[in-house]
């Protein structure tokens, strides 16, 4: 279990640094995006020195020069002193549970009239279903709609899902596109995120039959570790019906 943590940790200061920059600070380690995506966030350095409200502050303060936003994120036994710190300089403070898959995954089947997709380099439609993929995501995360992928961040797309760093995956039904996940690689650990289902198709079982579709891509690329961060106790268990099962927890704090 410790050793399952410790190498989620590692693994969470190490993918962001294909698509970011890192600057340590005290305890804290800061990854900013130097390619197009969703920014990144402040975290814990590992095996570092505990954390202060101190420490917490002056990264907020680096994140707002640096006009990113101010979010923190940590694995709860790999840091205990970062909720106290994160709360005492006033950032809410979310605890997410950590799930890992145990062997294979289930055989979970999408209900009729629907179907998943991975998108892959060659494909010739892959800038529209890229942009299906991040538009049902935003839809169903409550964030704003995004704008297609074009030229060096299509490309670089591109490279990065011939190189297996990422996945992603697209659930069509009769209406039209419905779910959509990702998943993120460093060295034998994939993380599946972003798994989000339209309001209006939920309730159908296309959770945690995506979730399988990913996890059985990572496995069949030669991941050791699959896991993910669950929302809620409801979330955890949509995919416990996959085969993952709660390990320990996340933490994240951000300013809203």
């Amino acid at each position: 279990m410790d050793d399952v943590l410790r190498r989620i940790d590692l693994f969470c200061d190490e993918v962001p640094r294909q698509w970011a920059s890192a600057t340590d600070d005290g305890p804290l380690r800061l990854f900013v995006r130097n390619r197009p995506g969703y920014p990144f966030y402040a975290r814990p350095i590992p095996d570092g020195p505990p954390v202060t409200a101190q420490d917490v502050e002056r990264v907020r303060g680096r994140q707002r020069a640096l006009g990113v936003p101010e979010a923190f994120e940590w694995v709860v036994s790999e840091c205990p002193s970062m909720a106290d710190a994160v709360g005492a300089a006033g950032l809410p403070v979310t605890v997410c549970p950590l799930l890992v898959l145990d062997g294979e995954p289930a055989a979970v089947e999408f209900p009729s009239g629907f179907s998943a997709r991975l998108l892959g380099p060659a494909d010739g439609d892959l800038q529209a279903a890229v942009h299906s993929v991040l538009s049902v995501a935003a839809t169903a995360f409550g964030a704003p709609p995004p704008r297609p992928p074009v030229g060096a961040a299509l490309a670089e797309l591109r490279a990065d899902l011939a190189a297996g760093a990422i996945a992603r995956a697209l659930v069509t039904g009769p209406d039209g596109p419905v779910a959509a996940g990702s998943a993120q690689r460093s060295g034998d650990v994939v993380e599946l995120v972003g798994i989000g289902t339209a309001a209006a198709a939920r309730g159908r079982g296309l959770g945690a039959a995506l979730a399988a579709v990913l996890a059985r891509a990572a496995r069949a690329a030669g991941a050791e570790v699959v896991f993910l961060a669950a929302g809620d106790d409801t979330a955890t268990r949509v995919y416990e019906r996959v085969g993952f099962r709660r390990v320990g927890e996340c933490g994240i704090a951000e300013a809203h």
